[in-house]
């Protein structure tokens, strides 16, 4: 576990809050551990109706520490790491799973929302996957689902160009299901969460097997793919060239 993720238990409900507000909740090895442990144990939970997904501060996340990350991958490219595993988790996970955004959604704080049931966010929210930009391919087997959602040439604009859209354009490929105005995310999200928990469980518990249950096998096989291609890439000259530019111009 790590302080930089705080998990709650409020009854039948898991808070999972992402809590480094001064790193813009970037997500380091140890907060990828911890949300994959959360929500695999959360399978196993019977009592347990909806998961919450939040960022303190003023960004849901700005994605990877990339710092961290490198520092920390193994030099087995092929070890099961914990990125991979909450992606896993994600994909499996049959519980109901709300996600909050607001302020910045970079990288996998953009690709997890596919896996989210409903994502709440404010108006303002800037989603951006700039995996291109760091010499890296997608994750989260959104190579697969954005087409799916958008169409091929809307995917091109994001994971081949890396262009942010806000969330207009969020609602409209289908990633964010409630918009709100700004200082209100935590309401809404309130409410949100309040209507499923009003809903006979095992109703809303078949429903969403139901709904999981569609692309399942397609989505972990493109997972990983990707990750395959992933791992790859992170030995690669051009992604050490795109991180030692990144560090520059960040102290910059």
């Amino acid at each position: 576990m790590t302080e930089h993720l705080l998990v709650e238990r409020h009854g039948e409900r898991l808070r999972l809050l992402m809590n480094r507000p001064e790193r813009r909740n970037a997500i380091t090895v140890a907060m990828y551990a911890a949300l994959a442990d959360a929500i695999e144990q959360a399978a196993d939970d019977p009592e347990l109706r909806v998961i919450t997904l939040e960022g303190a501060g003023q960004d849901f996340t700005a994605g990877n520490d990339l710092a961290d990350f490198m520092q920390e991958m193994p030099q087995d490219r092929q070890t099961d790491i914990p990125v991979w595993r909450l992606l896993r988790a994600l994909a499996r996970n049959m519980v109901p799973l709300v996600a909050a955004v607001h302020g910045n959604a970079v990288g996998i704080g953009t690709t997890m929302l596919f896996h989210c049931d409903l994502v709440v966010a404010e108006e303002g929210t800037r989603f951006r996957m700039p995996f291109t930009d760091l010499g890296l391919v997608p994750e989260a087997a959104s190579s697969l689902l954005l087409p799916q959602m958008a169409g091929r040439r809307v995917a091109a604009r994001h994971l081949l160009l890396g262009e942010p859209f806000g969330v207009e354009e969020a609602e409209r490929y289908g990633l964010v299901s409630h918009r709100t105005g700004d200082g209100s995310l935590g309401e809404r999200l309130e409410a949100v969460v309040a209507s499923l928990l009003a809903k006979p469980p095992e109703a809303v518990r078949l429903t969403q097997r139901l709904l999981r249950g569609v692309e399942h096998d397609a989505v972990l096989q493109r997972m990983e793919l990707e990750n395959g291609h992933f791992s790859e890439r992170l030995t690669s000259d051009e992604v050490r060239d795109a991180i030692t530019s990144f560090f520059s111009r960040a102290k910059g």
